[in-house]
């Protein structure tokens, strides 16, 4: 087995900074109340100013008034954790988010697929900075080891076991993993490296720093195996962003929408599926939320999609008053079908498909605006098609005695209503096909169809009353 080891070692920053528009104004998270509260993480504008992590907020404000604190939400922090272990499953069936800020991934599987651990690692890596995470990304033969490895060197990877042990007895002890008083009781007895521990007898090596720390060091070399409980994603989307500020601006809104759908995007890869529906609520200081409920045609997860449509959505209603957060519900969430491109489409790839611009348009128009025709079993012309919202699955065919037979041609443009033919009948190329129906609704028909060609070259589609002779009424047009 190989595992793979993603490191956020910033998880609770990073949640609180991909969400705001504005990364280089200074901010820090806190923990605690009143005197107490003590800064937990700071972003790179705060620490220039000289504010540092475990110190007091009080003496962060003193030392830069305009430092925006934000309180550290451990909550928020888990629900991001969960989020990314549903995004992993992208690469992996089997995700660990056991550790704090951690994910495992089993990887050997997925090396078919991606062509390999450098290719695997390049798509995490460009995942992860479209989403907005700082990490650190290691591999190796056994979990403990790949933890270890991605904590101390970044882009480590340690494909077969024979090399594990010389990449681990580089690392000082202290990175490790060891607790911090293990570390420094080896320090003190001149054992600074890993590989000092690792040509100790095992016996003495454990009475001196205890069954726990001889365990670990097991697991680091894979000579013990760990019980790993593996993720299972939710089969609902439910993710909240709370707005910096109140606003009745939809310009304003535009940034936290567009994260939320990049997020339920890389949601709906990791479980290749897409949405069918999903709702947005803009939340309120006051009152129920202002919900847009969206609704497609067929499954999609295109973030650039999904985004031009809640747009267009958003575009089209009037907020009653400031909203102070934006969520995103979906609970329908079937399976995805990529489009099917020819092998030697010649198409620009900035073109917009057939499916995305029918989305765009229902999203601007309305609903109902857009519409497709389907066949309905009726054999009378004007009654013989509905309009509705999906793509028309139908083919020209009619169910006779259990089988299924094909519909003779019918003419690409129908009319509304028929009118009589005042072009010369040139000659009639196929005919009569009798249509006679209707006596059970008031609405009787009696006619014989003819396919005709005109003088000018033109083929209609026409008819008159069964048994008769005399004008032609004009019904349609062939292309």
């Amino acid at each position: 087995m190989q595992w793979a080891c993603i490191s956020f070692p910033q998880l609770a920053l990073d949640d609180v900074l991909r969400r705001r528009a504005d990364h280089a104004s200074p901010l820090v998270l806190f923990e605690g109340a009143g005197s107490r509260a003590r800064v937990l993480a700071a972003n790179a504008t705060a620490r220039h100013h000289g504010l540092h992590i475990g110190q007091s907020l009080t003496a962060a404000r003193a030392l830069y008034p305009r430092v925006n604190a934000i309180e550290h939400d451990a909550a928020a922090v888990e629900r991001c954790h969960d989020f990314l272990a549903a995004w992993a499953y992208r690469y992996s069936s089997q995700v660990c988010r056991t550790f704090p800020q951690i994910l495992l991934l089993e990887v050997r599987a997925s090396f078919r697929l991606f062509g390999g651990w450098a290719a695997l690692q390049a798509g995490l890596r460009r995942d992860l900075a479209a989403l907005g995470f700082v990490h650190r990304i290691a591999v190796a033969p056994n979990p403990h080891a790949a933890l270890v490895l991605a904590s101390a060197r970044d882009g480590c990877a340690i494909e077969d076991e024979a090399h594990l042990l010389g990449a681990l007895g580089t690392l000082p002890v202290e990175r490790s993993g060891l607790d911090a008083a293990c570390a420094e009781s080896l320090q003190r007895m001149g054992l600074r490296r890993l590989r000092q521990l690792f040509v100790l007898p095992r016996a003495e090596l454990g009475k001196r720093i205890g069954a726990q720390a001889l365990l670990h060091l097991d697991h680091l070399r894979g000579a013990a195996a760990i019980a790993l409980d593996f993720h299972q994603p939710p089969d609902v989307f439910d993710q909240r962003i709370e707005l910096p500020f109140n606003t009745s601006s939809h310009e304003s809104l535009l940034f936290p929408l567009r994260r939320l759908l990049r997020d339920f995007s890389a949601f709906l890869a990791g479980r290749d599926g897409g949405a069918q529906r999903f709702t947005l609520a803009f939340e309120h200081e006051r009152g129920t939320p202002t919900e847009i409920s969206v609704g497609l045609l067929a499954p999609e997860r295109d973030p650039e999609l999904l985004f031009a449509i809640a747009r267009a959505r958003l575009d089209h209603i009037r907020l009653r008053e400031p909203v102070c957060g934006l969520r995103l519900i979906s609970d329908e969430l079937p399976p995805f079908t990529p489009a099917r491109r020819d092998l030697f489409d010649t198409r620009p790839q900035q073109a917009v498909t057939w499916d995305a611009l029918r989305e765009r348009l229902r999203a601007r128009l309305g609903e109902q605006a857009v519409q497709g025709l389907a066949m309905h079993p009726d054999h009378r012309p004007e009654r013989a098609w509905r309009a509705h919202a999906g793509a028309d699955t139908s083919r020209g065919t009619r169910a006779s005695s259990g089988t299924i037979e094909p519909l003779p041609p019918r003419p690409a443009w129908l009319l509304t209503r028929p009118i009589p033919l005042r072009e010369r009948v040139a000659r009639i190329l196929a005919g009569p096909e009798r249509i006679e129906s209707g006596w059970w609704d008031g609405a009787d028909m009696r006619r014989d169809y003819y396919i005709i060609e005109t003088a000018s070259h033109q083929r209609a589609w026409a008819f008159r009353p069964a048994g008769e002779e005399g004008p032609f009424m004009l019904q349609g047009w062939f292309a």
